[in-house]
């Protein structure tokens, strides 16, 4: 013990001494940012003072749009799997796993976490949990670069046609991907039989040894086949969670200026955000989000008070409002299944 308190001793000055230098820097930096934007900032608390209702009335019904969008994704991934769970039970999970992802320190580890037991407990198995979980992640990446593609084509930036060509090939081949995978559960019994003999041939077992558990895994998957009629609906409603954040963000900007915008210029602007935000280095993206969405707005034009007082409303609706419902909404659900004896 003592040994450990003197090694420690020469190591954790260090570690704070470069956690003091760091906290000063970055204080340093937000006061000379302070100093230099004051006039911007100033102008744009002045806009944040009365913002139009209706406008800000529409931003709101798009965000509740977006939360209601992902669940019913979510929904019809589970419902492609033979599980049909209310759109109620998905919202509450929607609101509560995004609510852990960005407050949270390492938050995504958390959400998925959460994501999968409840997922469990709505009566899937592990399987298909993770296949929907994954899948989720995989439609929701793709709606946000086809997203970023039609903003870039609409707003005229010289977007080559073989760029596009390239995205939507992409995309056909992600989903028959898909659906050879969740089809194609029969037609690799062959292949897993020899995979298990030769595993089992390294381990000295018999050659058929957990084929049956293997098995069963392959028609857990089998269960999860994702059908025209849900993939199609799914890859809607994930196109929908992204558009109807970027019109969130729209409205906010009508809410503080009546001067003409470009939509499409918003739109790329909004996407380089949400790409921005993909970095969790802070929690909930704040002042990486924040930073590149009025970075973007001035570069389409939007004078920089406004920009900061549209992207202020978004923010205070998108993550201040949502994140807030979330957290109730999981303290909801975590008393009623301790009320019912399950672990939450």
């Amino acid at each position: 013990m003592v040994g450990q308190d003197a090694v420690g001793g020469s190591v954790h000055p260090g570690r704070r001494r470069l956690k003091q230098v760091a906290i000063a820097a970055v204080l340093v930096l937000f006061v000379v940012e302070l100093v230099l934007g004051w006039s911007s900032l100033s102008k744009a608390f002045a806009q944040l003072r009365a913002p139009r209702v209706e406008p800000l009335v529409f931003a709101l019904l798009a965000e509740l749009g977006v939360m209601g969008a992902y669940a019913r994704m979510q929904r019809h991934l589970l419902r492609s799997a033979g599980l049909t769970v209310s759109v109620r039970r998905h919202l509450a999970l929607a609101y509560a796993a995004h609510s852990l992802s960005v407050t949270l320190p390492g938050g995504t580890a958390f959400s998925t976490r959460y994501n999968y037991r409840q997922l469990m407990r709505f009566g899937a198995t592990p399987v298909v949990a993770a296949w929907c979980i994954a899948l989720s992640g995989i439609l929701s990446a793709t709606a946000l670069a086809v997203v970023t593609a039609v903003g870039a084509f609409t707003a005229g930036d010289g977007v080559q046609w073989r760029s596009l060509v390239g995205l939507g090939i992409a995309l056909v081949l992600v989903v028959v991907g898909l659906r050879y995978v969740a089809h194609g559960t029969d037609r690799l019994d062959r292949a897993t039989r020899a995979a298990v003999a030769a595993v089992n041939r390294v381990r000295r077992k018999p050659p058929t040894q957990d084929l049956e558990r293997v098995r069963d895994l392959e028609s857990q998957l089998g269960a999860a086949r994702l059908t025209p009629g849900h993939g199609a609906a799914a890859a809607v409603f994930a196109l929908l969670n992204w558009g109807l954040d970027a019109l969130c963000l729209w409205m906010c900007i009508r809410a503080v200026t009546d001067l003409p915008v470009n939509p499409a210029q918003v739109l790329l602007a909004y996407c380089a955000g949400m790409a921005a935000g993909s970095i969790t280095i802070i929690p909930g993206g704040l002042g990486i989000i924040d930073s590149a969405l009025v970075l973007g707005l001035v570069t389409a034009g939007i004078a920089a008070p406004t920009a900061i007082a549209a992207v202020v409303l978004y923010r205070i609706i998108s993550f201040g409002f949502v994140i807030g419902a979330g957290w109730i909404v999981w303290l909801l659900v975590r008393r009623h299944v301790a009320r019912d004896g399950g672990d939450p």
